[in-house]
């Protein structure tokens, strides 16, 4: 059996931007899509911890070492600058692998850089 299990977590990083007018995705500080292995075009689950709203979209490549966590297209209407969410990715893995897998879960601080 293959189950889907949480492949990697950015923990609580605050909303920089909100671009209606852009064709969608999430634009995310690559610092921290490598800090959680996260590659451009993968499909991510947003939750936004002010409103509730829990959402999927695809990530892509922000400028390292901005802090940038920008919501684009329809996903903009979902948040609001400020509001702070948990960024999810999921993996399919056999069953005995999944029960071994460890999670990489990223904390980055207040302006969305990573903790030295």
């Amino acid at each position: 059996m293959i189950i889907e299990i949480l492949k990697s977590k950015i923990h609580r990083v605050k909303v920089t931007q909100a671009e209606l007018n852009y064709v969608g995705s999430i634009t995310i500080d690559e610092d921290l899509l490598d800090a959680a292995n996260i590659i451009p075009n993968e499909k991510v689950q947003i939750v936004n911890n002010n409103n509730g709203e829990r959402f999927e979209t695809y990530a892509i490549r922000g400028e390292r070492g901005t802090g940038t966590v920008c919501l684009n297209g329809a996903t903009a209407r979902k948040v609001q600058v400020g509001d702070i969410l948990i960024i999810m990715s999921y993996g399919s893995l056999p069953m005995e692998e999944a029960k071994k897998y460890q999670p990489i879960l990223v904390f980055p601080d207040d302006n969305n850089r990573l903790l030295k």
